[in-house]
C-alpha cells in the first residue's frame, strides 16, 4: 500500500467503480463538482445512491492506496475509523483524485463554516472552494490569513475568520452551533460535506473540525463513544437509534428541542422535537 491524498475539494467514495450512474457524472470527473451534482438530483435519483456510495474525502485527507484499476483506486480512509477494516474506511474513488500527502503540522486547523475559497495569496484570487470539515497543516499567518498546505507539495492562503484550530478545547454550544449551520440541507446518502450530509456523516464532520477522531458509521459511533444513560443525556450529547435486534441506524445531536440530526433519503436537517415513533428506537446516548 501507499500513501496518497485526496487532490480534490470532495471525491465521493464508492462501493466499486462500476457503482456511479450517468447523473454522477459530476462527482466522479476529474474536477469533482459535487455542489451541482447534488443539486442535479431528485429524492428517487437520491435513493438509488443506496449501495453506490459510502463516503466523502475532504481535500488534503490522507488515505491508503490498495490497488489500482482501470482509472479507480481502491482506498483506506485512516481518518474515519470503522469496524469494517483496522486501517480506515474502505471504498473505490477515482484515482485522478488523489495526490502526494502534504506535510503534516502540529496545528492543523479546520474549517469551520459551510464553505471557504482557497487563494494563491492573502487577498488573492481564488484557485478553489473548501468545504466544512476540511482539516489542513497550517505554518504561517499574514495580514488576517493562514497559508496551509496542499496535496503534491504546493500551498495557499484561507482566512483566519474562517478557521478553527484544531487543537482547542470544544464544548456542547459549540458542537450544536456547528451543526445548526446546516439547517435545511438536503440528506446526501454517504455525504461528509456542505453539499450534504447523512446522520453519522454530520457527526463525523463536525467532530473532525473539533479534533476530533469519531468513527465514519452511526453503528461505530455508538459502539466506540462512551455510552451514557438515555436519561442522563444533555445537549451536544448523542443519541443513537435501533430496531429491535438490529444494529444502530440512526444518531443525532442532543438538543434544547430535542435532536439535531440528518433525517433520511428526501428530508432535510432539522432540529426537532423527538416523536413517539423516534422514541420507540431510542436505544442509548454517548458522550464525547
Amino acid at each position: 500500500m501507499k500513501l496518497a491524498a485526496a487532490n480534490v475539494p470532495i471525491s465521493t467514495v464508492w462501493t466499486s467503480p462500476d457503482a456511479p450512474r450517468d447523473i454522477d457524472a459530476p462527482a466522479t470527473a476529474t474536477q469533482p463538482d459535487v455542489a451541482a451534482w447534488a443539486k442535479s438530483m431528485d429524492t428517487e435519483t437520491r435513493l438509488g445512491l443506496h449501495g453506490r456510495t459510502l463516503t466523502q474525502l475532504l481535500f488534503a485527507e490522507p488515505v491508503l492506496v490498495r490497488s489500482e484499476r482501470d482509472g479507480w483506486s481502491e482506498v483506506l480512509a485512516p481518518w474515519q475509523p470503522s469496524s469494517q477494516d483496522e486501517l480506515g474506511y474502505p471504498g473505490w474513488v477515482p484515482s485522478s483524485h488523489l495526490g502526494e500527502l502534504p506535510q503534516i503540522a502540529s496545528d492543523p486547523v479546520a474549517i469551520a463554516v459551510p464553505t471557504a475559497a482557497l487563494l494563491a495569496e492573502p487577498g488573492g484570487r481564488p484557485v478553489s472552494e473548501l468545504s466544512f470539515g476540511t482539516v489542513l497543516a497550517s505554518d504561517e499567518h499574514a495580514d488576517g490569513h493562514t497559508r496551509v498546505a496542499t496535496p503534491d507539495g504546493g500551498s495557499g492562503w484561507l482566512l483566519d475568520a474562517v478557521l478553527r484550530s484544531a487543537s482547542e478545547p470544544s464544548d456542547a454550544d459549540e458542537r450544536l452551533r456547528l451543526g445548526e449551520q446546516f439547517l435545511g440541507l438536503e440528506y446526501l446518502w454517504g455525504g461528509t460535506s456542505a453539499h450534504g450530509l447523512d446522520c453519522s456523516g454530520l457527526i463525523h464532520t463536525v467532530s473532525r473540525v473539533l479534533g476530533l477522531r469519531t468513527p465514519r458509521d452511526a453503528h461505530d459511533q455508538a459502539d466506540t463513544l462512551p455510552n451514557i444513560p438515555i436519561d442522563d443525556a444533555r445537549p451536544g450529547d448523542l443519541y443513537f437509534f435501533a430496531r429491535p435486534g438490529k444494529p444502530v441506524h440512526h444518531v443525532g445531536f442532543v438538543s434544547p428541542a430535542g435532536m439535531l440530526h440528518a433525517s433520511e433519503t428526501g428530508k432535510r436537517l432539522e432540529n426537532e422535537a423527538l416523536t413517539d415513533d423516534r422514541r420507540a428506537t431510542l436505544v442509548t446516548a454517548a458522550r464525547f
